[in-house]
Order: structure tokens, then C-alpha cells, then sequence
């Protein structure tokens, strides 16, 4: 019998709307082809064996779908889900609970799995390679070891910096799958599904300006059109069309190639300040008074992608397209051609 996933989440009012607009099965989640197909693949293979799926690493900026691949996984598989996120579980005692509490088969879905203590990480090792979990009971000359034995589980777990899992947790990972940022096409139809769900009317072109802003990312596209169905609402007679949905992002301050205020803040801030470039991270951070890991987690990898901005060993330069959206010239020669890391 079907057992229904039971899901531990950290704010659950927030997530109730969420979850509705998460699929549930591969077929109706859009995009990452390459990835759903390989997991589909691994998920066949387990249930014709009758086995627990490997562990699965989902590596990718966020937003992108890491968590809904978690609980499509469950689903697939007919198993219950438990998720955390790795700043939570700062004991080897949290970890141990989580652990011991799972069926076989279930699945433990981390997020944010490199921010997990270094103690309680190394208690994974042998929870993930041989399904024990060995426990120290007091202290001093009274310690001892405990040997629990777990169900086979399979641990999913989610990072947006996959450079910094050490090595022995990486290779404990039978299945990794890196999740890219998403086409306008695909976009598009993950808004006008959001938005049979959410029961809006929104025509295709509307659907389509949505997705041309959202910078490739789902989460930010459902976010906006929440937005544009408030704006419709109250101004357009509940109706999201291409000009409506163009009146409600720039109330938002988001432009046509998806360039929010901080966006623009930083390509200015190099502009007029460092003269293009280059610049060092923390001195752009404080000319634009954000956190310097915000910048670089968040808004330089897509000013990067577009081709707005790069990284050099010297510093942030703006390239030629970063002068254009300015409305400003490159200087005399192009932007500094600097080496490239």
C-alpha cells in the first residue's frame, strides 16, 4: 500500500502554497530533460530490483527544481520523504534521530547539505556506505560505543555550492545530477501551468514576459506572476496580457532582460565608480552595501551568464553588453581583456 510522503518543512505556512505548485510526477515537471531522463532511468531500475534508490547529490543555483526532484523521487518510488536542511542538524544527535525514525526504502532529502557541521557529517560516512550508525555514550573512561543498525535509506541531498562538500561525502554519492538555469521556453510553460493551478487567466504573450524576466529560474517565475495576478486583480479586471504583465515587473523594478535594482546597482556601481573595472568582490559589496557571498551567490551568476559582467583574476569587469544595458560606450579598445579564472 501507498504510503503518503511525510514532510517535516521549517515554515509550513509558506510552504502549503509552494507544494501546490510543485509537481509531483516526472511528467509534469519541464525542463532539465537530460536530468529527469536519467532519473527516471535510476528510479525504473530500483523498483524492478526491488531495491532503495542510491543516495542522489542535486547540485545547481537556487530555485531551479532541487527540492521538487527530491519529492518527485518519493513519489516515484512510493516512499515516505523526511527533509532538513543542513544548518539545522548541528548535532550528531539530530542526525541520529532523523536516521533511526526511517523505513526502508524511505528517503532523508538535506538541502543545503555543505553547510552541515564537519562532526555531524562524518557521522553520514558510515550511515550512507554500510548503514550503521555508531553513537559514543558518556565520557572520559565511561565512553563507549554504541552500533545502531539503519533501515537502507536513501539520502538526497541539495547544494547550491557543490564545490565545497568535502570529498569523502561527494563520493558517497551514487547519482549526481547539476541542475542548469532554464530556457524562456521552458519558463513559459511552467508559468501557464502555475497558473491553471493558481486559476488565472493569462494569455500566452503575458505567460511569455513573465518567463523572459524571471532570469531562467522557476521559483522566481511563480514568484512574479503571484505579482502580476495581485497587479491584474486590482488594475486590469483579473486579466495578465503582455502590456499588464510589462506595467506590474516594472513596479518591481525589473526591466526587460530581467535586471532587478541590485542588477543595475551593480553593473552602475562598476560603471561609475571603477570606471568598468576591475574591481575586487568586497569593494564592490560595500559600494553597493550588500553582503559580498549575496553577490556572488546570487545576483553574479546570471549577470555572468547573460554576459553582463565577468570574473577575472583582477576583479569584476563590466564586458561590452554591460555597457549597452547602461546605455553607456566601452571605452576606447573594449572593456580590459584580463585573464580569465
Amino acid at each position: 500500500m501507498k504510503r503518503k510522503p511525510a514532510v517535516e518543512t521549517l515554515n509550513r505556512a509558506d510552504q502549503e502554497l509552494d507544494l501546490t505548485l510543485r509537481p509531483r510526477r516526472f511528467a509534469d515537471f519541464v525542463g532539465q530533460s537530460k536530468v529527469r531522463e536519467r532519473l527516471e532511468l535510476f528510479v525504473e531500475a530500483a523498483r524492478g530490483r526491488g531495491e532503495a534508490l542510491d543516495h542522489v547529490l542535486l547540485c545547481g543555483p537556487p530555485g531551479l527544481g532541487k527540492t521538487t526532484l527530491a519529492y518527485i523521487l518519493a513519489e516515484a518510488m512510493e516512499v515516505n520523504i523526511k527533509a532538513t536542511s543542513g544548518p539545522v542538524v548541528d548535532k550528531p544527535g539530530d542526525l541520529a534521530g532523523l536516521l533511526t525514525n526511517l523505513e526502508r526504502g524511505d528517503i532523508l532529502f538535506i538541502d543545503e547539505i555543505h553547510r552541515m557541521q564537519k562532526a555531524v557529517e562524518e557521522y553520514l560516512y558510515s550511515a550512507m556506505e554500510d548503514f550503521v550508525l555508531d553513537i559514543m555514550i558518556d565520557q572520559g573512561a565511561n565512553a563507549r560505543s554504541v552500533r545502531l543498525n539503519l533501515p537502507r535509506f536513501t539520502l538526497v541531498g541539495a547544494t547550491t555550492r557543490s564545490g565545497l562538500l568535502t570529498a569523502p561525502l561527494r563520493s558517497r554519492f551514487g547519482q549526481t545530477a547539476r541542475l542548469d538555469y532554464y530556457s524562456t521556453a521552458d519558463l513559459c510553460t511552467i508559468v501557464q501551468r502555475s497558473a491553471r493551478i493558481l486559476d488565472i487567466s493569462v494569455e500566452e504573450e503575458g505567460a511569455a514576459e513573465i518567463a523572459r524576466r524571471a532570469r531562467g529560474t522557476p521559483r522566481i517565475a511563480n514568484n512574479l506572476l503571484r505579482w502580476v495576478r495581485d497587479y491584474a486583480q486590482v488594475r486590469a479586471d483579473n486579466r495578465i496580457t503582455r502590456e499588464v504583465a510589462d506595467r506590474a515587473l516594472a513596479m518591481l523594478d525589473i526591466d526587460v532582460h530581467g535586471l532587478d535594482e541590485m542588477d543595475k546597482r551593480i553593473l552602475e556601481a562598476i560603471f561609475h565608480k571603477f570606471s568598468g573595472g576591475p574591481v575586487g568582490l568586497h569593494s564592490l559589496a560595500v559600494s553597493v552595501g550588500e553582503e559580498a557571498g549575496t553577490i556572488e551567490e546570487v545576483y553574479e551568476p546570471y549577470l555572468i551568464q547573460e554576459g553582463y559582467l565577468k570574473r577575472t583574476s583582477q576583479g569584476r569587469v563590466l564586458t561590452e553588453r554591460g555597457y549597452a544595458v547602461l546605455g553607456a560606450t566601452p571605452p576606447a579598445g573594449g572593456p580590459p581583456q584580463l585573464q580569465m579564472f
